[in-house]
């Protein structure tokens, strides 16, 4: 059955870094903040190239055996289960590790054979060594701004990868997103667009995460599926980003006047 494609407007040359990289079987690493487009953006590109997507949502307790398999017992026998790591070794598929850096140490282990000329894979429960399908293709994201020091990727993991940065688009381009993505009225689009410019600008306010095109997104749905414009605002960009009073009240004072 064909699907349609997921909406995705490009902003630089990334449809042609994937393809080269892919062609070249270089893994990919997408830089950003967190709702620019990065999951969207490798949706599109395996419904492009006809490829199987498997994607990982990487946490602090995401550890190498999560990611290549293990035992389980079933019925009266133990057998092996593939992982989703070996399973896109061994199919030829792609496989996304969103925030990869928020994974245990010994993923960025597990993987590194996986990132060189060897692409392959060692299974030590299995003693097995697989090598990667030649459609096999290795990308991943992380937010480099998150927790600056704590959890980023070491410099001789980030050389394994070409690397593409994902930001905030510019204004003409993130209405287009706003309307083809949720059908809203363009004008109502541009003063959420404006909105969202203004926020990124507000750096009095401590925020540790900025508004995000996914967020502009989400009060756009709620706007055009009839939720008030001010409370459709409030709920989609005001409570996700802060706890802090003070700063809630001045977040929706500026909407108040701009929407």
């Amino acid at each position: 059955m064909v699907t349609e494609a997921p909406y995705y407007h490009q902003t630089y040359q990334e449809s042609d870094v994937f393809l080269h990289a892919f062609r070249n079987r270089i893994p990919l690493l997408l830089k950003g903040p967190t709702g620019t487009g990065k999951s969207r953006f490798v949706e599109y590109m395996a419904h492009t190239t006809g490829q199987k997507l498997i994607t990982v949502s990487c946490h602090e307790e995401t550890s190498s055996t999560d990611l290549i398999g293990r035992y389980i017992i079933k019925g009266a026998e133990t057998v092996w289960v593939d992982g989703p790591l070996t399973t896109a070794v061994r199919e030829g598929a792609i496989l996304y590790l969103d925030e990869v850096a928020e994974a245990r140490p010994d993923v960025i282990v597990a993987i590194h054979s996986l990132t060189d000329h060897r692409r392959e894979l060692f299974i030590d429960k299995l003693g097995e060594t697989v090598k990667a399908n030649e459609n096999f293709m290795l990308i991943a994201s992380f937010n480099p701004g998150y927790q600056r020091g704590f959890k980023e990727l070491k410099p001789s993991t980030r050389q394994r990868f070409v690397a593409l940065n994902f930001a905030y688009p510019e204004a003409k381009i993130e209405t287009e997103i706003l309307v083809n993505e949720t059908g809203v009225d363009r004008d109502i689009a541009k003063k959420l667009v404006s909105i969202g410019g203004k926020i990124r600008n507000l750096i009095e306010l401590g925020l540790s995460e900025t508004v995000s095109t996914r967020l502009l997104v989400d009060a756009a749905k709620l706007i055009h599926s009839g939720l008030p414009k001010r409370l459709s605002c409030h709920v989609a960009i005001v409570e996700p980003l802060s706890d802090d009073e003070q700063a809630r009240e001045s977040l929706k004072d500026l909407i108040d006047l701009m929407i």
